[in-house]
């Protein structure tokens, strides 16, 4: 795969971990009118789009196989920390737009802002440090970051 096709596939796959990210926090804000709604709704879209583009990611991203449940564990927790940092951005944007600006629309604009920074992040985090052979190389990075299917281009 190209450096150009990976790039591409991951955007996709950003895109649909976005609009799974977003669709979550309507329906539960639909759901649930309990206390703190929105930041249960900020939970709850959080956690269904990291699972899904830990999914999408390890298998049609990095191509990354695990070699038994609990390494797929250990896997899944490095992609969840090095999610941290990029999951304060996004909420950073998300509520900063909510509180400065009101409303849905300001809301969920905040949240495709910062969840597209933060998957910019979070790609160069995970192909350095969460998809990494025992050699120590990406799948698809060698040792100084040449992709390795496209002869280093």
């Amino acid at each position: 795969m190209t450096a150009a096709d990976r790039a591409l596939k991951y955007g996709v796959f950003a895109i649909i971990a976005t609009l799974i990210n977003l669709a979550s926090q309507e329906l539960t804000i639909r759901i649930y009118a309990g206390s703190y709604t929105l930041y249960v709704a900020l939970l709850v879209g959080t956690m269904t789009g990291l699972i899904s583009k830990y999914c999408l990611d390890k298998k049609f991203i990095f191509a990354f196989v695990t070699r038994s449940q609990r390494h797929n564990l250990r896997t899944f927790i490095a992609y969840a920390v090095t999610g941290v940092l990029t999951t304060v951005l996004f909420w950073s944007f998300e509520l900063g737009c909510e509180f400065l600006f009101g409303g849905k629309s300001a809301r969920y604009s905040g949240a495709a802002i910062g969840l597209t920074i933060g998957y910019v992040v979070k790609y160069q985090l995970d192909n350095r440090m969460v998809f990494v052979s025992t050699a120590g190389n990406s799948p698809a990075h060698g040792q100084f970051g040449q992709n390795q299917n496209d002869g280093g281009r």
